[in-house]
């Protein structure tokens, strides 16, 4: 992710001299400039800013009108929030395997498919965007909303567009892990104005006193607080400017190293969506053992199994169907019976077993990290 150093420094000094903290403050105007530059850069009509990845998923899926009875199809490898979200507006999650590109399978949503599916979160973990022409395709030929979570390929792009701004809506991350960083923040992105007034509306528990929603008559309903600073919005006007350009070096760092490793015997690069643009890199071992023995090696920065937060059989409150109170229980109010086990997606458990990360290593001259990946392609 980006330095944060001495311009967001200067940038939030200067939200604070202002006097104007709240972004609907007379006078502010900060937060709407950094939506406006960040719809502009990903292709997106409308963007809210709100204050966390997992704000903007329950934001977008209120904002869709997901509710009681839903089932959502989320993909088994990702960060928890992303199955949590459903189960915030009252749907429940259904969970779907991965393929080897480490993004959902389309194969297993269109198996998945039920009467009662509302909706899809396709998620780009990594970096890596998912088959979106298919998964839109999918959700065309079934009546489905798409909401995308690129969480984690904040500025990623998708063949002539961007992660984010493909499907019906979009979600972001600015957490401090991050590809823009600001320790804390999120976005909601769409095309759709009924969505954006909606979400807008909901980020702000449905204020009449701003009046979000005259544009097109939406009525205001009960939402929640997510809304953010001027002093976020100020950083991430800077957080902005430097993603394009750490983007581009990913991509040309991650083609070199990638052209190199392939020529491996003992591994395969990790197929992806889009080659021409990637700037993610991991490999696929044909074992586990192999897999964790990769590990040990310079340049390997881990193997994705042991990342276990973003594994499904780790979350515990999903997989028991427990929520704060009995009776706010989503599950309790689906139109089937679901259930979740431990092997339930054992195809995700295996390829995640067998991929490793890669380090592009940003920080050292591309000769280095080619002279590492020479030696991890070797190795064996």
């Amino acid at each position: 992710m980006p330095d944060v150093g001495l311009r967001e420094w200067i940038a939030a000094g200067r939200a604070i001299a202002s006097g104007h903290l709240l972004r609907y403050d007379p006078g502010a105007n900060l937060t709407s400039r950094f939506e406006k530059e960040l719809g502009q850069t990903v292709g997106a009509s409308h963007v809210l800013a709100v204050n966390s990845g997992s704000s903007a998923l329950v934001a977008a899926l209120a904002a869709a009108g997901i509710g009681p009875g839903d089932e959502v199809l989320v993909p088994a490898y990702t960060w928890m929030a992303t199955a949590a979200a459903p189960v915030q507006v009252g749907a429940v999650p259904v969970l779907v395997d991965i393929n080897e590109t480490l993004t959902i399978d389309p194969e297993d949503i269109r198996a998945k498919i039920t009467p009662y599916t509302r909706a899809i979160i396709p998620v780009h973990m990594v970096n890596a965007p998912c088959d979106m022409d298919a998964i839109m395709s999918i959700a065309k030929e079934h009546g489905l909303i798409v909401i995308e979570d690129s969480c984690q390929a904040v500025g990623v792009p998708y063949k002539d567009r961007h992660c984010g701004a493909i499907g019906d809506l979009g979600t972001f991350s600015f957490n401090k892990m991050k590809n823009m960083n600001i320790g804390e923040g999120g976005a909601v992105l769409t095309n759709d104005e009924r969505y954006f007034i909606r979400a807008r509306s909901y980020h702000d528990l449905g204020s009449l006193v701003r009046q979000h929603g005259d544009r097109l008559n939406e009525p205001e309903f009960v939402g929640m607080n997510f809304k953010v600073t001027e002093i976020d919005g100020a950083m991430l006007r800077v957080q902005l400017r430097k993603v394009v350009p750490m983007l581009r070096r990913m991509q040309k760092r991650r083609a070199v190293l990638a052209d190199i490793l392939s020529q491996s015997d003992e591994f395969t690069v990790t197929p992806h969506n889009d080659p021409g643009s990637a700037v993610s890199l991991s490999i696929l071992a044909p074992t586990r053992e192999k897999a964790i023995e990769l590990t040990g090696r310079r340049g390997v920065h881990n193997r994705l199994r042991d990342s276990s937060k973003h594994l499904y059989t780790n979350w515990e409150p999903i997989l028991q169907k427990r929520t704060f109170h009995p009776k706010m229980n989503p599950w309790a109010w689906a139109k089937r019976e679901i259930n979740y086990t431990p092997d339930m997606c054992a195809r995700t458990l295996d390829i995640l077993d067998r991929t490793c990360i890669v380090t592009l290593g940003l920080r050292y001259p591309t000769p280095l990290m080619a002279l590492i990946a020479r030696k991890l392609a070797r190795a064996g």
